[in-house]
């Protein structure tokens, strides 16, 4: 119950730390310090997002590759693509999703759920969507499975630039963030799942009504139409 309260808060506040997160569930009532609020936040994947640059010492752990995106003009289809996690509260326990989103149309090329935050089912998404195209940037945070030696290289035979957010920074990766809030307000929160086949066949639904049906008001298009440049019939 703990993990949903700070999910929820988290999506409507991504720049929430663990002590607002630690006074909200107080305020809700539960007698937490932010020692285990912070424990939990590992165990979910997330931190808080600030629109400030981050001036912590960056890991020696991986590479690191510029954000490529500032001032760019994004205007068309297969020009950047963006990946991230998310938490996904189920019935008992949890599951992780992940998705490959064209950031021009806000189109979702694939999408992957698993129990663990391994980068194998990041692996399986980032294979699928490449099934529909490739993107010239693919842009995404500095999670470990994004900046695997296996994902990286998998970029990099492709021709691929390697676009990464800074870390912490709430704008970089804005168009799949947005997603989340979406699918969660529009959908997760609405639903419960005994199993991860519940979940899988629950999400097919929702991404396949996001995409073919669900109308962007910024885009005057879905987004299945403005990723392929023509109107559904």
């Amino acid at each position: 119950m703990i993990m949903n309260l700070i999910d929820r808060e988290y999506t409507r506040h991504p720049f929430s730390g663990s002590p607002k997160l630690t006074q909200y569930l107080k305020e809700k009532g539960y007698d937490v310090n932010h020692k285990r609020v912070e424990r939990l936040m590992q165990v979910m994947g997330i931190e808080a997002k600030t629109p400030h640059r981050n001036l912590s010492k960056p890991s020696k752990m991986h590479r690191k590759y510029p954000y490529l995106l500032t001032g760019m003009k994004i205007e068309r289809p297969n020009q950047v693509w963006c990946t991230d996690i998310t938490y996904i509260p189920m019935a008992k326990g949890f599951m992780y999703l992940t998705a490959v989103m064209d950031w021009f149309s806000r189109y979702i090329i694939s999408w992957e759920i698993s129990n663990t935050q391994d980068s194998d089912f990041c692996m399986t998404c980032l294979k699928r969507a490449f099934r529909k195209g490739k993107p010239e940037i693919f842009n995404s945070d500095q999670g470990s499975q994004f900046t695997s030696e296996e994902f990286t290289s998998l970029l990099h035979s492709e021709k691929i630039r390697i676009s990464m957010d800074g870390k912490g920074r709430a704008l970089d990766n804005i168009m799949i963030e947005r997603f989340w809030r979406t699918l969660k307000y529009e959908y997760i929160y609405y639903n419960s799942y005994e199993t991860s086949l519940d979940l899988y066949s629950g999400l097919s639904g929702y991404v396949k009504f996001y995409n073919c049906f669900r109308y962007h008001s910024s885009l005057k298009l879905r987004p299945r139409e403005a990723y392929l440049g023509t109107k559904a019939s």
